[in-house]
């Protein structure tokens, strides 16, 4: 009776309305995660008591989103004269509203479902970026899925969902009775105010970071809000890592990375503990070999032959790594291309937030690119795709590089194409193309080669390889793409420069970095191959590294003597107490060593994990204070470095001055 009362007053109140559009959002939200369940059910918790706590803290950040979802309507009701809102043009009105908002719901839930599959989590800073890219997104969309038949049958399924809402939900009721309600002037606004207000509350109140992690990421992730996360990641854009995270003084900081950095061919160039400028010297003949570098797109090691894959699916890549030198303990700085670009150019850790390919003033740095240049290198950008897209045209443009993308060639090279740019067949005929040219002018070259098949919609020439296109997914991307590599090397050795280049194969990512932890080290682990046995010898080289040790590992085998302000080092020449890798995703910033693994997060927090077997496995473990010194250290210091301009280009003034001196003390 009580129940039956309140459905009456709520549905007699124009503002039941909102009730109702709450219930429908978190109803449709609440599907949406256990759909999500179900797909992790295999890596997520199952603990009922963790079950339960994520689908409770998931339905409270549910009705918060609802309640921001619900503002456009709640000013409509309430400013809307009641003559108005009796007709019944208005009330189809408030009818189709409902439908459209619907279909946005389940057309939110079924983008989830997919940004899942790729990512393992909510929208977060990918899907803001992505937003900005709408024509390489959607062209990228199209050509994955079915998407007629997906508008289509959501659609169908709004229609009936309203159907349904219209007639056991309160809809039809509550429509029908918006003309003789008993609601007062004073009773609506009063319901304005709290339902105004609550939004407004929560914006001040409450934040993705009072998510618990449940010691399992899929349930941290399951218990978010999917349209939630994405405000909020637009609208924290950046972190800033003085605000956030664990510091010590900058002094200390800087010279504990220092300490870090120092090898005994390094000689410190500034007594300004903040420049982190040193002399990296070799003795000997320098060697002016050519360099190609092929930066893969989301190239698992997992996926190579050498490190135990049994489908067959680089044979080439498998034939370069026995012939060439594989790194096997590698990892990548982050997972995204824009991450492994600036681990590969800068030699820095990953600072939180954006990757600097993509942030405001991230011109003239000191880079590989810089360096070769200045020794009289050809040094180009070679990408496949539109370099517009994550900034790559401007940030490459202006440290060091040329750019040549899909934009500045002529379209008779481009023989096969899909949202993200051309086949890698293609872009690396340009790169032979540009090599050529700079061979006939007497110049070496260094060429950085960004490719695109192995990334959604995985569509390639036919005919190629024994996988098709599209069924066979990331496999078929893997394989057409190592195929693609193979007729790259058969191409070159038909070149006179072909003696005297180094190739350099490496991953810019994992395929997915997903998993039960918070920074899961095998989605980190990537490929490296050095290859040309005219100049290099085969070996495989188990040192403990990442992405930042590339830049230098070069230089180190083409025994030049430079400036540098890498944080990377030689990874040929490291000791074993030296070997650590950085590893990081937009928040989480991590130091993995040989048998620990520290994190730093915010606000102010941090964890540590111990590796619990010979696999790539890591259990919580009791805080080790020497390991997060250098973590804060590595982090804080390349923060600050990049924040205060100490990230320039070389040669420089080298000199401390006080200014200097007053940037350390900020």
């Amino acid at each position: 009776m009580c129940g039956n009362a309140f459905r009456q007053r709520v549905l007699g109140h124009r503002l039941g309305g909102v009730v109702l559009f709450y219930l429908l959002f978190a109803a449709v939200a609440l599907l949406t995660r256990l759909a999500l369940l179900g797909q992790s059910w295999a890596e997520a918790a199952h603990a009922p008591w963790k079950l339960a706590a994520t689908l409770l803290c998931g339905l409270g950040f549910d009705l918060v989103t609802a309640s921001y979802a619900a503002v456009p309507l709640v000013l409509y009701l309430v400013l809307m004269p009641r003559r108005w809102l009796a007709h019944p043009l208005q009330r189809m009105m408030l009818v189709a509203g409902f439908l459209v908002a619907t279909y946005a719901l389940l057309f939110g839930a079924v983008a989830e479902w997919f940004f899942w599959d790729e990512f393992g989590a909510r929208f977060n800073f990918i899907a803001v970026d992505y937003l900005v890219y709408t024509t390489e997104v959607i062209g990228n969309i199209r050509e994955s899925y079915p998407m007629p038949l997906i508008l289509s049958a959501l659609l169908a399924g709004s229609v009936a969902l309203m159907l349904a809402f219209w007639k056991w939900g309160g809809l039809r009721e509550w429509v029908n009775r918006l003309a003789d309600g008993s609601d007062t002037a004073r009773s609506r606004w009063a319901g304005a105010a709290v339902l105004l207000g609550l939004p407004a509350l929560f914006t001040v109140a409450l934040s993705n970071r009072m998510v618990p992690e449940f010691g399992n990421m899929y349930n941290q992730e399951l218990a978010k809000n999917g349209l939630y996360s994405f405000a909020a990641e637009f609208r924290n854009n950046e972190l800033r890592y003085d605000h956030f995270y664990d510091q010590v003084d900058n002094r200390q900081a800087f010279a504990r990375t220092r300490a870090l950095l120092a090898t005994t061919n390094a000689q410190f160039l500034s007594s300004n503990p903040a420049d982190m400028s040193r002399l990296i010297t070799h003795p000997g003949e320098p060697r002016r070999w050519n360099v190609m570098q092929i930066t893969v797109e989301s190239l698992s090691a997992k996926y190579l032959g050498v490190f135990g894959n049994k489908e067959n699916l680089t044979p080439y890549l498998d034939a370069l790594a026995r012939d060439g030198m594989l790194f096997t303990q590698l990892y990548a700085t982050g997972n995204r291309t824009v991450r492994g670009m600036e681990a590969l150019t800068l030699g820095v850790p990953p600072t939180p937030g954006q990757s600097i390919v993509k942030r405001p003033r991230n011109e003239n740095l000191f880079t590989l690119g810089s360096v070769f240049r200045a020794r009289g290198y050809d040094t180009k950008f070679i990408y496949g795709g539109f370099g517009y897209f994550d900034d790559m045209n401007h940030y490459f443009g202006n440290n060091g590089y040329d750019v040549v993308d899909r934009a500045k060639v002529p379209k008779e090279e481009i023989t096969f194409a899909n949202a993200w740019g051309a086949c890698d067949e293609d872009s690396f005929r340009w790169a032979i193309k540009e090599a050529d040219a700079a061979h006939a002018q007497g110049r070496p070259f260094h060429h950085f080669i960004m490719t695109t098949s192995n990334h959604r919609p995985f569509t390639y020439p036919e005919g190629k390889i024994d996988l098709p296109p599209l069924t066979s997914k990331r496999r078929g991307g893997v394989k057409y793409t190592d195929y693609a590599i193979g007729k790259l090397i058969e191409q070159a050795r038909t070149k006179p420069w072909f003696t005297n280049t180094l190739f350099v194969i490496v991953a810019d990512h994992c395929a997915g970095s997903a998993g039960k932890t918070e920074l899961p080290v095998e989605a980190y682990e990537i490929p490296m191959i050095l290859y040309n046995p005219h100049l290099i010898p085969a070996r495989r080289v188990e040192t403990l590294c990442s992405q930042i040790d590339v830049a230098p590992t070069i230089l180190g085998l083409l025994n030049w003597t430079y400036q540098s302000r890498f944080y990377g080092k030689d990874i040929l020449a490291m000791r074993p107490d030296e070997e650590r890798a950085l590893i990081a995703n937009y928040q989480k910033l991590g130091l993995l060593t040989r048998d620990r693994l520290q994190i730093l997060k915010p606000v102010r927090q941090h964890s540590t994990y111990a590796r619990a077997g010979a696999d790539l496995e890591f259990q919580p473990h009791a805080g080790d204070t020497t390991l997060l010194t250098d973590t804060v250290a590595y982090y804080q210091t390349a923060s600050h470095a990049f924040r205060h301009r100490l990230m320039g280009a070389l040669p420089a003034n080298v000199s401390g001055t006080t200014n200097d001196m007053d940037i350390v003390r900020q």
